[in-house]
């Protein structure tokens, strides 16, 4: 059957009106991708956004990649429904907080068995963080560059991104190091003849220029938001014995990767590393505001982190929010959606490899599972670029809310005309 694709108006003028009476009174700064387009939308259905003027988009964005089980899934929905019914907040066990740390035991890697429960990434990555404090008794904190954890006081120092720029002083005790971004080598290098260079350097860093205390080394498996940047095998294995060597804990941010994405439950297991703890959220809970922090037992158990109300939060884990994350890993399981991941990632990453060769501005097409990114090189004929924009705004003007694949790319959000590189 043939379908006939139709060219819409976005924004539609529902939209446009709802978006300019929402800016009057809204602070700027919200996602890049809805002040772009100015939609205003009305509900969703499976990967499906429609807007207040009737059109419908393919969401590739998946909810700013939290929408794990798309929009509007029956089983997360009847759970909702009947858990906002009966109770929805407070710290007090509940049958599905109870239940969910138990799966989340069984799922995690190894001997990751602990888990503590935040509402946003960044308020995981910061408890993660005061918990290797806690465990080591150590104060500093080793990032990479490029790297994302999210934008409150405590984690920018460790953003590897413009996103802390003119927000100084930042913390101290945080230091950056390139991340083994191959293909943009901060080195000039190759690999593997560059016998691992950039963890050589991070070596030399902390002898010059840490007081050699080291509490953590926090490193995404894939680094989602500089633009899925899949690093070399084998690079996982080493920053684990340099955290080993260092008496430093090894946490790893699953917050993009963590839940199937990457065609495995958590994209560590790609490298089988156990890291020390785990950071958890966006399509942990399908959506719901739910993070976490999973971590070994004896770690867990630190002090002060430890103490009552020492690693506690207002909403984290409440019983809304178990209920949504408990039925979003639990129909993740029922439904097979990571080897789903991997199945559908692996044949539009084969499809994407074949532009390398036929379209004259894409290069370095990556990925695992469903977290696939490409770069789009505007340093060629602008009539090329030019194309690419084109393209954008014709991918969104025929329904696709986001035209690029994968997560977002940088301040952009993937739009050649925003960025150097489309999901990268």
């Amino acid at each position: 059957m043939t379908q006939t694709l139709r060219k819409i108006q976005v924004p539609g003028a529902k939209s446009k009106a709802l978006f300019d009476a929402e800016a009057q009174y809204l602070a700027p700064g919200t996602q890049s991708v809805a002040l772009f387009s100015q939609l205003a939308i009305d509900r969703g259905a499976g990967a499906m956004l429609y807007d207040v003027d009737g059109n419908s988009y393919v969401d590739l964005l998946a909810g700013v990649g939290v929408a794990s089980l798309g929009y509007a899934h029956p089983k997360y929905v009847a759970a909702l429904q009947r858990q906002i019914a009966r109770i929805h907040v407070g710290s007090f066990t509940t049958e599905h907080r109870a239940a969910l740390v138990r799966l989340l035991a069984e799922l995690a890697p190894g001997d990751l068995n602990r888990t503590q429960f935040y509402s946003s990434g960044a308020e995981a990555v910061e408890a993660a963080l005061r918990l290797a404090k806690s465990r080591t008794g150590h104060t500093e904190v080793i990032g990479f560059w490029g790297g994302f954890h999210g934008k409150t006081g405590g984690v920018l120092p460790v953003l590897g991104s413009s996103f802390k720029h003119a927000l100084g002083p930042l913390m101290p005790g945080a230091y950056l190091s390139p991340y083994a971004s191959c293909a943009r080598c901060a080195f000039d290098k190759t690999f593997p003849s560059c016998e691992w260079h950039c963890v050589a350097f991070l070596k030399q860093k902390v002898e010059l220029e840490t007081t050699k205390d080291v509490a953590a080394i926090i490193v995404e498996p894939i680094q989602g938001t500089a633009g899925n940047i899949v690093p070399p095998p084998g690079y996982l294995r080493v920053l684990r014995r340099l955290a080993d060597e260092l008496g430093a804990l090894l946490i790893c941010d699953e917050m993009i990767t963590g839940f199937g994405r990457t065609g495995k439950m958590f994209a560590i297991e790609h490298e089988n590393v156990i890291p020390d703890v785990l950071t958890v959220g966006k399509g942990f809970a399908g959506g719901f505001p739910m993070s976490g922090i999973i971590a070994r037992e004896e770690i867990a158990f630190a002090k002060p982190f430890a103490n009552p109300s020492g690693s506690s939060s207002s909403y984290g884990g409440n019983p809304l929010a178990a209920a949504a994350a408990r039925i979003t890993v639990e129909t993740i399981l029922e439904e097979g959606l990571v080897e789903h991941a991997r199945r559908l990632g692996a044949a539009m990453l084969a499809e994407m490899r074949r532009w390398e060769s036929e379209v004259p501005i894409v290069s370095d097409v990556r990925g695992r599972g469903l977290l696939l990114g490409m770069d789009l090189d505007d340093s060629l004929d602008l009539r090329h670029v030019a194309v690419a924009w084109r393209a954008c705004d014709d991918l969104q003007s025929r329904g696709a809310d986001q035209p690029t694949l994968g997560h977002r790319g940088g301040p952009g959000d993937g739009c050649p005309r925003h960025h150097e590189g489309c999901a990268r």
